[in-house]
């Protein structure tokens, strides 16, 4: 799974609306905000990043969360970037006392009714063989593939190089 870079706009940008996995083409993908108008049942993704990198750098983590508010378990199967060579999904856990990451080969499930968290240190979408580095104040799209709902493109801010979740996340 691989593609080219794409990397640009500024990223003071609001990623709590969500993306509707049969309205997400033809969206406005600008700096202020990337929204759609989704259905009453949709599956949707908010709070979309990534973290700069340093020159030279090889991988970054891909960060968000998806909703399934459908009335049907989906399953997300793969992803792709421009960002990156290989883009693949991926856990981290603990494992006797290792922490230890691992792709997940059969995808991760999201369960009808739930909402499923990509975060720092458990799931991610792993980017490898970076394009260029990720600069702070830009972004990167990612186009999700669900079993069920078919590709979802989305944008991810890129965000300090140790940010832990989109800013206003907790509040």
């Amino acid at each position: 799974m691989s593609n080219l870079l794409r990397a640009g706009m500024a990223a003071a940008l609001v990623l709590s609306s969500p993306l509707c996995a049969r309205a997400h083409e033809g969206h406005d993908h600008g700096a202020a905000a990337a929204t759609a108008t989704a259905p009453a049942e949709a599956l949707s993704v908010a709070r979309g990043f990534t973290r700069a990198t340093r020159p030279g750098a090889p991988v970054a983590g891909g960060f968000m969360v998806i909703t399934n508010a459908t009335g049907r378990d989906d399953r997300l199967v793969g992803a792709r970037s421009p960002a990156a060579g290989v883009t693949q999904l991926h856990e981290m856990a603990m494992a006797e006392g290792v922490m230890r990451m691992r792709e997940l080969a059969q995808g991760l499930p999201i369960p009808a009714g739930a909402t499923v968290a990509l975060r720092p240190g458990g799931y991610h979408v792993m980017f490898m063989d970076l394009k260029a580095p990720l600069v702070e104040g830009a972004r990167i799209e990612v186009t999700l593939t669900f079993e069920r709902a078919g590709e979802v493109t989305v944008p991810l801010a890129v965000l300090a190089p140790d940010a832990e979740d989109f800013p206003g996340a907790g509040e």
